[in-house]
């Protein structure tokens, strides 16, 4: 890898993520970069929810299905491998170790076979060398990679994956800051309700709620052809649990199309004897509770700066967040000036439109109290 490129894709990254893009647009900035650096035939960039550390969407180059793009990967069948299965390199799994990024050959000690998802998906696609990682802010894992090269191509060094380690911090900035790029608009249809969609033991839907076909569209996909990939990875993780195999919590947040945050769940559908296979889906509109805490770390807030932001939606003043964190009201200015300098705004007021009303509340309508926050 020469230092020329590697120092140009950092370069560019750094401004990409400044730029403040919604993370899609990101995303598929950051992949053009890291050609510069790390030579690759196909990437996956994409979000994660901190909380779960589930995959919430991605940004693919050169993995489609049309004939011009020859390696292909079964998104549903990747869900599989990644939430269903034991394997190398699982992104959670990356997420708890000092570095979180792994070359899967030498994670394999060269024998990529002893991995499923190589056996079964990736050498089936035509992509024999993986390299893949997570990106984190303060130790939460914002997003996840992973660069492929095909069959006849060389592996990949410790030296790219020293860059990506390297690179990391400007990474999950930019897909942090990008998840509240942008603002929601419209309201949310009278009587919009949860939509349950539910499947059986492989994965095909039995049925749904009347609101499910349109909320699945909202999230870029179709109830009856092709699913978004965070309702397959909720579900494969519900499903493994069920099984004792999984550790993932089949839960996360997620923005739809029209910039609704969203909350997805899955639960196991038992009959009085405990026997059925069958999985629940639940998509539904995120209370202020769940969204908040994510829009707030968002925006790179110290645990401190999160304690005064939730004070200040709650209306209180200096002198009683003060009291209340036992500080003096001197600290707490400071504290809010740089919260300011954080977000991008220049009062209480800004703050508070910035946070909740920009990010959430625009789509509630009627469903405010007088406070401002949700009622339900």
């Amino acid at each position: 890898m020469k230092t020329y490129h590697a120092e140009s894709a950092r370069a560019g990254l750094q401004a990409a993520a400044a730029a403040g893009l919604p993370w899609d647009e990101f995303c598929l900035v950051a992949t053009e970069l890291l050609a510069r650096a790390i030579p690759h035939d196909s990437v996956c960039l994409g979000t994660a929810d901190p909380a779960s550390r589930m995959l919430t969407g991605r940004v693919k180059v050169n993995m489609g299905s049309d004939e011009s793009q020859r390696m292909t990967v079964d998104e549903t069948a990747f869900m599989h491998y990644e939430y269903g299965v034991p394997d190398y390199n699982h992104f959670a799994e990356l997420a708890d170790r000092p570095i979180a990024v792994s070359i899967l050959a030498e994670a394999t000690e060269d024998q990529p076979m002893q991995s499923p998802r190589y056996r079964d998906l990736l050498s089936a696609g035509g992509l024999t060398q993986e390299l893949r990682g997570v990106v984190r802010s303060d130790g939460a894992m914002w997003g996840f990679y992973t660069l492929y090269r095909q069959a006849g191509q060389s592996g990949f060094s410790p030296a790219e994956a020293d860059f990506m380690h390297r690179i990391e911090s400007i990474l999950a900035a930019g897909v942090r800051r990008g998840l509240i790029a942008s603002t929601v608009t419209g309201q949310v249809p009278a009587g919009t309700s949860a939509a349950v969609v539910i499947f059986d033991g492989t994965g095909a839907v039995l049925s749904a709620t009347p609101t499910a076909e349109e909320r699945i569209a909202e999230l870029g996909g179709d109830l009856w052809s092709q699913l978004p990939a965070p309702v397959t990875a909720v579900r494969v993780a519900c499903a493994a649990a069920s099984r004792g195999i999984g550790h993932h919590v089949p839960a996360l947040r997620i923005r739809s199309r029209s910039g609704e945050w969203l909350s997805l769940h899955a639960a196991p559908i038992r009959d009085r004897d405990g026997r059925t296979d069958q999985i629940a889906v639940t998509i539904e509109t995120a209370g202020a509770a769940k969204i908040i805490p994510l829009i707030v770390a968002a925006y790179g807030l110290t645990d401190r700066e999160r304690d005064v932001v939730q004070q200040v939606l709650e209306g209180a003043s200096t002198n009683q967040i003060a009291a209340h964190l036992h500080l003096s009201p001197y600290t707490i200015q400071d504290h809010l000036k740089t919260i300011f300098d954080k977000v991008g705004v220049a009062s209480r007021r800004e703050l508070s439109s910035q946070i909740f009303f920009g990010q959430y509340a625009a789509r509630m309508g009627d469903n405010l109290d007088s406070t401002g926050w949700f009622a339900g």
